[in-house]
This record gives structure tokens, C-alpha cells and sequence, in this order.
């Protein structure tokens, strides 16, 4: 009868464990990761090499991608959204880039040119605004080919993102 009684106290015990499930992995990064979007507002000059580091917390996986849209304009109180990279041409052959790169830590904003930055006038420099937007790798088979990555509002409706939650960090 002991030995019953401890196969059954046994086997409840194994029942009543309950399942956990760990959210973090080994490198310290959240597994429930989801789209997102980070806003930054920053400046350019020879003092920072026309380059603004922007660090990405928590990391994002090695197979999530980074977008980041440059905010161009505003019309009619509606912004206006470029995807980076963006080629802006003057007269004289001048050609200006604002672009970016990223690790799974940062993203790295900077401007490049074929003639001296620092002539450019502040409009072009000061105050620039970035959205930078975080898209899981588990998003990429899914979507790449239907979405218009270039249309700013598509890419947060493909990617079901509230446009009134816009992380806003300082640079």
C-alpha cells in the first residue's frame, strides 16, 4: 500500500508542476520581441563627424532588420517620411546622403557628401528627426515582397503598429 500511495504522491507531484516559460534568453534579449518604432531627433556638425549613435535597448535578435525613415517635410500638418537610404542633388553637382548602418545594439545616423558639409546650411544639419523602426526576422518572409517599404504609413500597418506609441529618445 506505501508503494501505491508514493507512485500516486509521485506522479501528482509531476502533474501539478506547472510550465514556465523563459522570455529571456541567455544574452540577456527579450524573446517576445515586436515591431516598433523609435523616434530620435538629433543635429550634425564636424564636431560629431556628421554621425549620431543611437543605441538600441533592449538589443534586437541578429535576424530582425532596422528602417529608418528621415522626416522631409510637413504638408498640411501630415509628415512626410523618406526612407534611408535618401540622395539629396544641388546645383554645381553637389550630392548630399543621409544614410545609416546598425548592429543589433545601435544604429548609426550620418550624412555624407562630395563637397565640404560644413558649408551646409542648418536647415540641412540642425534638428533633424529619424524614425527608426525595428521589424522582427520572423516578419521578413511574410512581407518583403508586398509591402512598400517606402510608404512610411504602409510599413506600420503591415507591421501593426500603432503610430501613437513612437518610443521618442534623446541623441
Amino acid at each position: 500500500m506505501k508503494k501505491i500511495t508514493f507512485i500516486l504522491a509521485f506522479i501528482g507531484m509531476i502533474g501539478l508542476q506547472s510550465c514556465t516559460v523563459n522570455e529571456v534568453n541567455d544574452d540577456g534579449i527579450d524573446n517576445d520581441t515586436i515591431s516598433e518604432v523609435i523616434e530620435v531627433t538629433t543635429s550634425f556638425s564636424a564636431s560629431n563627424n556628421f554621425n549620431r549613435l543611437v543605441t538600441i535597448n533592449p538589443p534586437i535578435y541578429a535576424s530582425d532588420m532596422i528602417l529608418v525613415y528621415h522626416l522631409y517635410d510637413v504638408v498640411n500638418g501630415a509628415d512626410v517620411w523618406r526612407l534611408m537610404p535618401q540622395t539629396y542633388y544641388f546645383d554645381g553637382g553637389g550630392e548630399l546622403d543621409y544614410n545609416f548602418d546598425f548592429t543589433r545594439y545601435d544604429v548609426s545616423l550620418f550624412m555624407d557628401a562630395n563637397f565640404d558639409m560644413n558649408t551646409l546650411s542648418s536647415a540641412w544639419t540642425q534638428n533633424q528627426t529619424f524614425r527608426i523602426v525595428i521589424v522582427p526576422g520572423y516578419f521578413s518572409g511574410k512581407t518583403s515582397s508586398t509591402v512598400d517599404f517606402t510608404d512610411y504609413n504602409a510599413t506600420l500597418k503591415a507591421f501593426n503598429i500603432d503610430s501613437s506609441k513612437v518610443r521618442k529618445i534623446k541623441a
